[in-house]
Order: C-alpha cells, then sequence, then structure tokens
C-alpha cells in the first residue's frame, strides 16, 4: 500500500467505526484492524476520516470577474476548509450558457484547480433546445435557472418557458434560485426607498421566495421532472417543500443556518446582503427543523464573493453574496460542537447526498475499491476563523470555531495538512450520469 491511515474515525454505511485504511494508488484497497505496512502511515487517532467534501454552489466569477475571485484562488480557499470538489454556477461574464463557454471553464479548472470541479449550464431563454446536448457535455453538473434577478444577467421566469424547459428531453438536473421577479419589480421602492441593507429581506420577501418555488414545484409535478431548490430561506417554503419532497430536494446555506435578522444587518451592513436575504430568526428556526428531519438534501456555501470597494456601496447600490466556500464546513462543525446537529447527519448533506443526488461517478462513500478522498476533522480544535479569499473577507471572520478540516486527501494523496497546501493539485473533472 502507499499510505495506511491508522486508528480514525471513519464514516463507513452511516455510521463511525475505529479502523485503519489503506490506499493503493488512488483506490481504497483495505478496511481493518491488522497490522499492514505501507510506504507511508499517518496516525489519525481522536480523528474523524469523512467522505470527501463537496460545495454544491459556488460561483467563482471567471472569466470577466477575476477581480473578486478565480477559479484557482476559490478552489485553494475550498481546499483550505476542507473542501474536495465544487460545483460552479453560470453567472459569469459572459455567462455559461453554451458549449465554448462551458469548456473554457473546464479548461481553466483543469490546468490551475485545487480541488475537483464540474459546472453548471445556465438556462435562457435562447438555449432551451439546446440544453440536452450541453448538459451531457463530461464536467456539466446540471442546469441553473434564476426564476429571479440576482448577481448577472441570466434570468428565466416566465411559466411557459419553464415548463419548456423541464419537458426538455434531458436527464440533467435542475437547479433553481427562486425568487418572483414581477414581485420583486412591484416592490423595489422598498429598498430604493429606505437605503439600509435591513429593507433587503423586506423587498425581496418572503412571498417572494414561496410564489416561485411554487411555481417550479408545480412544473415539477405536471412533466414528472425532479427539481432541485436552491438556497431555501424561509418557513412557508420549507414546509411547502417538505409536503413535496417525492418530487424535490432541497439545499440551504451556512449563512442562512446561522445569521439572522435583524442583528445581521446592524453588525455587518451590505455584508450581510445576500439573495435571497437573511432573515428572522423565526425562518432560521423552521430551516434547522427541515436539516434535522430530512426535507434538506444538501448544505452549500452559495460562495458570491464582492470587492470589499463593492460591498461598501450604499444600498441598494451595493451587489448582494458574500463568500463562503472555505467556511461552509468549519462553521457546521461548529453547530456539531454545539449539538445542534450530529456529525453523521452533517457527513449526509455535505458529502454523501450530493454524490446520491446529482449522480457523481467518480466519487463514492467509503468503501473497498472506492476513489480515496477525504476530509480529515478534528473536533477539538478551536480556532477563530481567517479567511483566505481572494477578496479579502468573509462575514464569519474572527468567529471562534470548534471542530476543524485538519487534512484533505485527494484521489490517493495529501492535497492539505494542517491549513497548508500539501502538494501540486492533482484534480479531476467530476463526472456525472
Amino acid at each position: 500500500m502507499d499510505l495506511l491511515l491508522k486508528n480514525a474515525n471513519v464514516y463507513i454505511d452511516g455510521k463511525f467505526q475505529k479502523t485503519n485504511l489503506g490506499i493503493t494508488g488512488d483506490k481504497i484497497t483495505y478496511i481493518g484492524n491488522n497490522n499492514k505496512t505501507a510506504t507511508e502511515t499517518s496516525d489519525l487517532e481522536n480523528q474523524f476520516l469523512l467522505p470527501g467534501a463537496i460545495d454544491s454552489q459556488v460561483h467563482f466569477r471567471e472569466p470577466g470577474l477575476t477581480y473578486k475571485e478565480d477559479i484557482m484562488h476559490g478552489s485553494k480557499a475550498a481546499l483550505l476548509g476542507g473542501i474536495t470538489a465544487y460545483f460552479e454556477m453560470p453567472n459569469t461574464k459572459p455567462s455559461t450558457t453554451d458549449r465554448f463557454r462551458l469548456e473554457e471553464k473546464l479548461h481553466i479548472a483543469w490546468q490551475h484547480s485545487f480541488t475537483d470541479y464540474a459546472f453548471y449550464i445556465g438556462a435562457t431563454k435562447d438555449n432551451i433546445q439546446n440544453l440536452k446536448l450541453l448538459s451531457k457535455i463530461p464536467g456539466c453538473c446540471g442546469i441553473k435557472t434564476f426564476m429571479g434577478s440576482s448577481t448577472g444577467s441570466l434570468l428565466l421566469y416566465d411559466k411557459d418557458d419553464l415548463e419548456k424547459l423541464a419537458r426538455t428531453n434531458h436527464q440533467a438536473t435542475m437547479a433553481f434560485h427562486c425568487e418572483d421577479e414581477d414581485r420583486m419589480i412591484e416592490r423595489n421602492h422598498i429598498a430604493t426607498t429606505k437605503k439600509h441593507p435591513s429593507a433587503h429581506p423586506e423587498w425581496r420577501d418572503p412571498t417572494s421566495a414561496l410564489l416561485a418555488t411554487k411555481r417550479i414545484v408545480e412544473i415539477a409535478r405536471k412533466t414528472g421532472k425532479r427539481v432541485h431548490v436552491l438556497h431555501v430561506t424561509t418557513k412557508q417554503e420549507m414546509q411547502y417543500l417538505r409536503e413535496n419532497k417525492d418530487i424535490v430536494s432541497v439545499e440551504v446555506t451556512p449563512q442562512h443556518l446561522t445569521l439572522s435578522a435583524p442583528d445581521c444587518y446592524e453588525e455587518l451592513g451590505t455584508y450581510a446582503q445576500m439573495n435571497p436575504p437573511i432573515r428572522t430568526i423565526d425562518h432560521q428556526q423552521a430551516l434547522w427543523e427541515g436539516v434535522l428531519d430530512g426535507t434538506v438534501d444538501v448544505v452549500g456555501s452559495d460562495h458570491a464573493p464582492h470587492s470589499i470597494k463593492e460591498k461598501n456601496k450604499q444600498y441598494p447600490a451595493s451587489p448582494a453574496g458574500m463568500p463562503g466556500v472555505e467556511s461552509i464546513l468549519p462553521v457546521m462543525l461548529n453547530h456539531v460542537s454545539d449539538k445542534r446537529l450530529s456529525l453523521e447527519r452533517l457527513v449526509e448533506l455535505i458529502c454523501i447526498r450530493p454524490i446520491e443526488l446529482f449522480g457523481i461517478q467518480n466519487r463514492q462513500p467509503i468503501g473497498m475499491g472506492a476513489d480515496a478522498t477525504f476530509t480529515v476533522i478534528d473536533m477539538r480544535v478551536k480556532k477563530a476563523f481567517k479567511n483566505h479569499y481572494k477578496c479579502g473577507w468573509s462575514p464569519f471572520e474572527g468567529k471562534m470555531i470548534q471542530g476543524w478540516p485538519v487534512g484533505v486527501i485527494l484521489h490517493g494523496k495529501w492535497a492539505m495538512k494542517s491549513q497548508e497546501i500539501w502538494q501540486v493539485p492533482n484534480a479531476k473533472c467530476l463526472l456525472f450520469s
């Protein structure tokens, strides 16, 4: 064996068990407690070995907006935060809506990514008929649709167009940003009149989110196509989605599980501004109920950085979005430490369900013959969060966190140890069924 990991608490078949794990090349070739030898041995006593953590929603801004983020820096921050793969969104400049732009991103990632990677293709009124072929390009994780205006120009919210998208003969995951465009246009005066970020959840209110979520779930029901609802924020949506789990999967973010209005807008100002908004504690509690009862399938960071100069603009001229790919796992581990959820449940949300939902072919749960990609965590480590983002800020900067990713093994080789990059990246493109 090339690498032997000894005495780790390994997540196998839904629970942790203390065992040794051997790797040959990029595959798991031994699981057990017998004495074995290997070229390299690491003792992981008191640490936990997870299937590689996956962030299924990031915005790395390349091409076109690389002054605030790019694939190299974003994936490096991801790796330092214990993330082993990411799904990147299409609202770059220009948008990722055709073969050339998708393959351009794949080539950049092949050259520069520190972790495994995949990219969404963006849905528009003009490319619906091409999405079947575009979504089959290796490395495409699904089709992303913005039903309400956010950062970028992608937008598709007409009911007929959405139904046409769902009826297109493709097998790709369809992921939706659910806010009702017409209602937001009608209520835009709230933001422009108040001119304070505390108006953000009032302008982009719970009804706006629920209207859009209901529309796409009704279309899913009508067409028989499953849908994936991104960054759910309201108690009304969570209850509705709970009642429709046979046709929908659900994502929440650490920001919405951790920050709450009005305090976040007083403390962070425009740095707490994101779409959909951070809401009051009653909505946050409903999200947690969804996490704990299984309504929620995955946690994604919605990593969407902007420069400090941009975020310092007066609301609502300030852009919505905050970085999160490096903090997603530490923040959620801190919730584990606070006994808000179990470590086993977190592994389901960030390691297992992304593989199952999206049909990742070159990732598997830990087992004999599986790809040797792991996140190593230590729940004893307690320290303040310090970001490594290109944009230079985080809403969690300085937050004391208990429970940290202390290592990443990517395809059989150490990629990160003790918050340091360990070797030249050996990242791969994720493949989907």
